[in-house]
Order: C-alpha cells, then structure tokens, then sequence
C-alpha cells in the first residue's frame, strides 16, 4: 500500500469528462476521481466502468477496507458472502471488509458504478494494472492481490463466471 498524505486537498470540481481512466483487467476500467492522498487517506473514489457482462474481479476480501458500490447506471449482480443480489441505479452494495464478494455488469448494456473506498489504498492495485498488455496470470494476480491486502478465490469465482456467462 501507499503511504497517504495527511494535507487536506483544496476544493474543486471534477468536471464530467475529468478523471484519469485506465484499463484494469478483462472489461472494466477505472476513472480515478478522488485519491486517497487529496482525502488525507480516508477514502477514495473510483468510477467503475463495465463492458456488458463484465466481471470486475475475482471472488476477493480485503483486510482493511470497507467498499461501497453506488449503481450509476445498468445492472450490477454482486455475491455478498453467500448471497446473490441485483442492484439498479440508485442502489448501494456495501461490501465490508473481511466478507468475501465479487460484482459484475448483470445488463446487455455498459453500466457504471461510483466506489467509495474506506480507508484509501485499495485504488492503488486498480492503478497497478494500468501498464500491463495482458491479463496476469492467477498466481500472478493473487500475489499482486495479496501486497493490497487482499485475498482471491479463483476455485468460487469460475462457477459464477459459467453460471452468468461472464467476461473475465
């Protein structure tokens, strides 16, 4: 993780078209909103945007944040520990540290969804992927999971990517 600073950011606007977007893994890129470092390391803001039937990412938890997803547009499924849910605009999927989760575009259509990352530095294994050509590999990608504090369960995520017809 990062060390984040503790200067307080001065106010602005992020226009609509502002933000840095990278390309993470599969169908999902990022639109950096807000960093951890301009909120003094109390959380950040990332806009996930989904390709149709996008997984965001493997099943995962990590240790020492809390995620709040807010559905912008399209349809999000999410598994929550053991439950399957759908979310709609105007829906928030928590996801609270320690619970094992994965979302993904559940539409036909793109569909965008506001992260709220609490403390800050989750973004930043969003931000590792920006440079890579091509997806790692599982073992690759769950040792990069693991310097964030976060653990991946291939073996429960392929039965959901079958079950929904997912990209990942």
């Amino acid at each position: 993780m990062t060390e984040q600073t503790q200067v307080p950011a001065a106010p602005r606007v992020l226009a609509a078209g502002d933000g840095r977007i990278v390309a993470s893994i599969g169908s999902v890129s990022n639109r950096f909103m807000i960093d951890g470092g301009e909120a003094g390391g109390r959380f950040a803001l990332v806009q996930h945007l989904f390709e149709p039937s996008a997984l965001a990412a493997p099943m995962h938890r990590h240790h020492d944040e809390d995620e709040y997803t807010y559905v912008l547009s399209g349809r999000i499924g999410a598994v929550l520990g053991g439950d399957e849910v759908v979310a709609g605009p105007g829906d928030l999927i928590f996801k609270p540290r320690g619970q094992w989760h994965t979302f993904w575009n559940a539409g036909d259509e793109p569909a965008a969804v506001l992260e709220i990352i609490s403390p800050a530095g989750l973004e930043e294994l969003f931000r590792s992927f920006e440079h890579s050509t091509a997806p790692p590999d599982p073992q690759a990608l769950a040792a990069r999971a693991a310097q964030y504090g976060c653990d991946l369960d291939f073996d429960a995520t392929f039965p959901i990517v079958e079950r929904h017809g997912l990209a990942f």
